[in-house]
């Protein structure tokens, strides 16, 4: 290939990418006299000659896998594998951009005029919750317990809420960008040390960010209500769960000012608050709620973000989707939490609102959040967890699931394992092959009955691994050594039988793939872990009964990839943050697959795996 072509493939990508950051009505129009694209091996082979040129001229793979800061674009490019055509023939590739390019850069990209709320993101409905004081007596009746709290969060935890930060509610206000399923904001107003002696681990504990509306004057002065102190701010800061709003420096109604008042009141605070915190201030709680034009313009013009307020009429409260606009998102009081969070909707249709993306990328992501989620496809109710990093542990007996994750350092999630033994009540003995990297046994490769293994033949072998998982058929004769199955998975950790595949390759399994497994076409409790189209690794249970079958069909449409089967009937059991979520108390167990925190996310390397060089 010519250099003269190569510099034409490469402008070709920047008019394509530059088309459609301007504008998704030209990319829609011009779709709507295109045909879909279709590769062929030439612009296949023409896309990997421009890139390869590409990166030499540019030096590093860093430098090319971030050229011009549009990595979404790059992305949804390489998951639809269009960035093909755009190499040879960039045109007709728009006629799917309005369907395929990142909705969130889209979005990014055409945000509302400051300071309005988008009306992309007036179909969610994010309700903000309102705390002042937490304190083990109640002074007033706006007081609320550590109890009281706890449980709030953890109704929030078993609902399937998701606490969001200040920063990417306000995102999605300005630009309509998606939200996570139930959104819901914290806050906590006026700087009460019990706030930071209670609130805060809580929030730690649960792993919600939340906002603290700090008065600059009285930080860590005493009382009957003292406050927060600098140091303890900075330790709330630092967590990067606690994002400081101004509340300005004395706490008075701006009604009660002067202009020249409120502009003191505005730029000192937040001049002390960043001089003192050492981070940037970008939003502004009002003293009372009570704000004037004048002074919405004031916050503006301090440079503020956005704006909390409240009402003390409770029929005046609303979710910050329904505000007036930034300088004005609105809040429910703490007594109204029940109500406010039922409220909770990220705008998506049911139908859309599975949480797993639809395109597989083949891989294996063990840097993303662990999170929590009560969905229901066609009817039937799941739990499912997904992110982190998964491993195994392989008790000395059997204990409840919530029992073995405190044998498993920084465990999250986790749920029940392979089928096991019921010859002893505390037998730990499984059936087939097991290695775990927690265990009395750790690392040491548990060959299981060698007379029982051949009844296992063709189930799916789980292999894990600190940078990979893999699902392959388990064949006695082959896989009876730790060198065996390192010749599968070199660096191997875990391994186990799972009770077959429920879902492989994105397709749900046909009755004939469980061979003669006992209870497979039964209605049963369900447990079962694998891998979902984004590459997180999920665990998950059943709330209601169901064959196996029928649960492959809705595990593949709730979008996950390769899904094993665990242990269930009576020992199907999940556990999250140390709580079972069963209705019923389940068999103990001896083994469990767990999610521990994600790894940290990849850094600069002089290789290129999230770069799209091969398409295939």
């Amino acid at each position: 290939m010519s250099k003269g072509r190569s510099n034409n493939n490469s402008n070709a990508i920047w008019l394509v990418l530059g088309l459609a950051v301007v504008s998704t009505g030209l990319g829609a129009a011009i779709a709507s006299r295109m045909v879909a694209y279709r590769p062929s091996s030439a612009s296949i082979a023409a896309n990997e000659e421009t890139l390869k040129n590409f990166n030499a001229g540019v030096g590093d793979s860093q430098t090319f896998c971030n050229y011009n800061a549009l990595e979404s674009v790059t992305a949804s490019l390489y998951q639809v594998r269009a960035i093909n055509a755009i190499a040879n023939d960039p045109l007709p590739t728009l006629s799917s951009l309005s369907s395929t390019i990142n909705a969130d850069l889209i979005a990014t990209f055409n945000p509302a005029p400051f300071p309005k709320i988008s009306d992309r993101a007036r179909a969610a409905k994010i309700p903000i919750i309102m705390y002042h004081d937490i304190t083990t007596k109640k002074d007033v009746s706006w007081d609320v317990t550590p109890e009281e709290l706890e449980r709030h969060f953890q109704a929030l935890q078993d609902g399937g809420y998701t606490p969001i930060s200040m920063d990417q509610m306000v995102n999605h206000l300005r630009t309509g960008a998606a939200l996570p399923s139930k959104p819901v904001l914290l806050t906590f107003d006026d700087n009460y040390v019990g706030q930071y002696k209670y609130a805060f681990p809580l929030l730690k504990q649960y792993n919600y960010p939340a906002v603290w509306s700090v008065h600059t004057r009285f930080v860590g002065t005493g009382g009957q209500k003292p406050k927060a102190t600098w140091d303890q701010l900075r330790e709330m800061q630092a967590s990067g769960l606690i994002t400081v709003a101004s509340h300005t420096v004395n706490h008075i109604n701006f009604r009660d000012l002067s202009d020249a008042q409120i502009d003191k009141e505005l730029t000192e605070s937040k001049k002390v608050l960043e001089k003192e915190l050492k981070v940037a201030i970008d939003y502004f709680t009002y003293p009372e709620g009570d704000f004037t034009d004048s002074a919405r313009e004031k916050i503006q013009k301090a440079g503020y973000k956005a704006a909390l307020t409240m009402s003390l009429d409770p029929s005046a409260e609303k979710t910050a989707n329904d505000s007036e606009d930034l300088m004005t998102i609105m809040r429910f009081g703490q007594s109204r939490f029940d109500e406010a969070i039922q409220l909770a909707s990220n705008g998506k249709a049911a139908s859309t609102d599975l949480f797993m993306p639809m395109v597989s990328n083949d891989g294996i992501d063990f840097t993303t959040p662990v999170e929590k989620r009560k969905v229901t496809v066609d009817g039937l109710p799941l739990t499912l967890v997904h992110g982190g990093r998964v491993v195994t542990t392989h008790a000395d007996s059997r204990y409840q699931v919530a029992e073995i994750m405190t044998m498993t350092p920084n465990a999250i999630a986790a749920v029940d394992g392979t089928f096991f033994s019921l010859e002893h009540l505390d037998s730990n003995k499984m059936i087939g092959p097991v290695l775990s990297q927690f265990s009395s046994k750790a690392g040491v490769f548990i060959n299981g009955n060698k007379g029982e293994n051949p009844l296992l033949n063709g189930r799916p072998l789980v292999l894990i691994s600190p940078t990979n998982v893999k699902f392959i058929p388990y064949n006695a004769a082959k896989h009876n050594s730790l060198e065996a199955i390192r010749a599968e998975l070199a660096d191997v950790t875990d391994a186990f039988v799972g009770a077959g595949w429920l879902v492989r390759d994105g397709k749900p399994q046909p009755a004939e793939s469980f061979g003669k497994l006992y209870g497979y076409d039964a209605h049963r409790d369900r447990a079962f872990w694998g891998i979902d189209r984004a590459g997180r690794p999920v665990v998950g249970v059943t709330m209601e009964m169901i064959d196996s079958v029928g649960l492959g069909k809705i595990l593949a449409k709730a979008g996950l990839r390769d899904v094993v089967m665990l242990d269930s009937g009576a020992s199907a059991a999940l556990a999250y943050r140390g709580k079972s979520v069963m209705a019923y108390e389940p068999r103990p167990v001896p083994h469990i697959v767990a999610l521990l925190p994600p790894d940290p996310a990849p850094t600069a390397t002089t290789e290129k795996p999230n770069c799209p060089v091969s398409l295939k």
